[in-house]
């Protein structure tokens, strides 16, 4: 099969347990490192599917690359190439199929509730067993749901947590964490958590309490979308 193209933006940023996941099911992908200076492809049907990482920065700043990525979107939702995004990935494909990004009233770092929307296309992805859970946050800004989306899950801090569009998938949240970036990140951001003060941002020892725990439920939550998502993904 053709490779799963993953877009990396920061290199704290990488493909985390995502990675785990296509290499113990024998996906083949290859990392786009954006923030190296790889430049973005410019046909999205050489590969089984496109997915977007995080980074600090807005969608909405002049930066050479964000109009190329948005292109690549446009043109892999109208080759029917399946689509995912993790927060900044899932704002990325919310702009570029016609949704807004925009400032989130509450910034969000730590662990925080997701409630599972109760409709029919938030019970496909998630399957029956799944209502609600605690995912992983670094966030400052939002996204509107495009032209035919459909929520599939919300917080109390953020009403938009993610999305589907048939076989495309965009989440605010962060369900590809491991141990080991969630380190990397309070190392590298303890400056702006402690320039945050708000009722959703959680300082290190609050971020690492319970972390084996936490991030092994994650993961399961993880296993079921990618699961979803990698139904749609070309075999041949």
């Amino acid at each position: 099969m053709k490779p799963i193209a993953i877009f990396r933006h920061s290199p704290t940023e990488g493909p985390g347990y995502f990675a785990e996941y296509l290499d113990r099911h024998l996906v083949p992908w290859k990392l786009v490192a954006v923030d190296a200076g790889e430049p973005v492809p410019d046909d999205a049907t050489r590969y089984s599917g496109l997915v977007f990482m995080g980074g600090p920065m807005s969608v909405n700043d002049d930066l050479p690359w964000i109009p190329q990525e948005l292109q690549l979107i446009r043109s892999a939702a109208g080759a029917d190439v399946p689509l995912l995004g993790h927060c900044l990935g899932g704002q990325l494909i919310s702009k570029a199929l016609g949704g807004v990004v925009s400032r989130n009233p509450t910034k969000e770092i730590g662990w925080g509730r997701i409630v599972v929307e109760d409709n029919p296309v938030a019970h496909d992805w998630f399957g029956p067993g799944i209502r609600e859970f605690l995912s992983f946050h670094w966030h400052g800004e939002t996204f509107s749901l495009p032209p035919g989306a459909i929520r599939i899950m919300a917080s109390e801090y953020c009403g938009n947590q993610g999305f589907a569009i048939g076989k495309h998938l965009g989440m605010q949240c962060h369900v590809e964490m491991t141990q080991q970036l969630i380190g990397s990140w309070c190392e590298s951001g303890q400056g702006e958590i402690e320039a945050s003060p708000g009722p959703a941002v959680q300082n290190r020892a609050q971020i690492h309490k319970d972390i084996d725990s936490r991030v092994q439920a994650l993961h399961a939550v993880a296993e079921r979308l990618y699961d979803h998502w990698m139904e749609g993904v070309a075999r041949t």
